[in-house]
């Protein structure tokens, strides 16, 4: 049918390769790109010989002018954009100057700030529509599948949704005092944030790790989790009519906190430049560089992920609560693919969401968040490329 433009090489993108080759399809030709170009070449040894063919490039994602020569020589139908969030506006500027749709996982941060907010992709609505291109914003898992269920929940569900809970459990153990299951800089940088949620048209701001719940999750237990901000919340609030309230909880064990709370209390975290031995450098980079890389826990992670949304709104004028969720293995995930479940359930949607435009399902020039789309092609995608959803209409509510 087409053919895909991946940037970035690490576990995320492994993944999206994987599931690319599994669907052949609609992903005739894929081409894999990153600064580092061995690790494309490794992907496409790994999986050369199928249906879909696989070239390989080197390309500097922060560069606009190498980004659009890239796209010109390479011609994708879609860029999917599986690099850093740093790096979202100039793979943007180069869809837009090629006339190519883009899919990313996450929204945009500055370098020098630790900050995500949508107001920077946002901007560019106008012109993804004077271009006659789409741009869809985060189709991984959370964000991304989470407002794919939102969307669900609110179309099949729901007259109103009036309360959001999402809830993000990685009860998987890698064996490492500590290690991060996605990008080191990103999950620090996210988890050591203040945290917000959206109650009544408004952000509340809380101090780090300030709120912390337990909860009894299907097939994992019970497990402590606290509130953070994510970006999914931003964009739910503006998208899904009756939203009263929307918090994110993700789980962390003792030893992750401990260890953080120690980089944190010597410097480790900081984003701030330093000069060492004459030259710069970001001590988070550095740590960054020192502890495991996630794309190689896969064989060494044992356990599951339990990732969904509880709704609470009204159906005929009657109050009602769903909950929707998926549950990943970890080792079924590197049995399948030679990755663990994070990088698993982010990019295994981002595949479907560069199908979703690649065949024309979701055909509609601008700049949207996945929720904007009619959820249930991605639904029944979601059950046949790997991540299957349940449902429960009796959950355990979090106070």
């Amino acid at each position: 049918m087409g053919k895909a433009l991946i940037i970035g090489a690490g576990g995320v993108a492994s993944v999206a390769v994987h599931k690319c080759c599994q669907n052949a399809e609609v992903f005739e030709e894929i081409c894999i790109a990153s600064r580092t170009k061995s690790k494309c070449d490794a992907l496409k040894e790994k999986l050369e010989g199928g249906r879909t063919k696989i070239t390989t490039a080197q390309v500097d994602a922060d560069s606009v002018e190498e980004l659009v020569a890239l796209i010109q020589k390479e011609k994708p139908d879609v860029v999917l954009n599986l690099a850093l969030p740093y790096q979202d506006l100039t793979i943007m500027d180069a869809c837009l100057e090629t006339k190519t749709n883009y899919v990313d996982t996450a929204n945009y941060e500055p370098l020098d700030t630790a900050k995500f907010e949508y107001k920077w992709q946002w901007a560019y609505r106008e012109k993804f529509e004077k271009a006659g291109i789409t741009a869809l914003l985060g189709s991984g898992f959370d964000p991304g599948v989470t407002g794919v269920f939102s969307a669900y929940a609110l179309k099949h569900e729901f007259d109103e949704i009036n309360y959001i809970d999402i809830l993000d459990c990685n009860a998987g153990d890698h064996g490492y005092p500590f290690a991060t299951n996605f990008n080191p800089e990103i999950n620090i940088r996210e988890v050591s944030a203040k945290g917000s949620y959206w109650e009544n048209g408004k952000w509340v701001e809380t101090e780090p790790m300030e709120i912390k719940r337990v909860y009894n999750f299907p097939e994992v237990g019970e497990k402590d989790m606290y509130l953070l901000h994510h970006e999914e919340l931003e964009s739910l609030g503006i998208n899904i009519p009756g939203i009263k309230r929307i918090r994110f909880f993700m789980t962390f064990g003792e030893s992750y906190l401990t260890h953080l709370k120690c980089l944190e209390n010597v410097g480790m975290t900081s984003i701030e430049p330093i000069e060492f031995e004459g030259k710069q450098i970001v001590p988070l980079q550095f740590l960054k560089a020192v502890l495991p890389d996630p794309a190689s826990l896969g064989p060494r992670t044992v356990g599951k992920t339990n990732i969904g949304c509880i709704f609470q709104g009204k159906k005929d004028g009657k109050e009602k609560i769903y909950y929707l969720y998926n549950v990943c293995d970890h080792q079924e995930c590197y049995k399948e693919v030679g990755s663990q479940a994070v990088s698993y359930t982010t990019g295994v949607p981002a595949m479907i969401g560069a199908m979703m435009l690649m065949n024309g399902t979701w055909n509609k020039p601008g700049v949207y968040n996945i929720e904007e789309f009619d959820p249930d092609p991605f639904m029944e995608a979601l059950n046949k490329f790997g991540l299957p959803w349940r449902e429960s209409y009796t959950p355990d509510l979090v106070d």
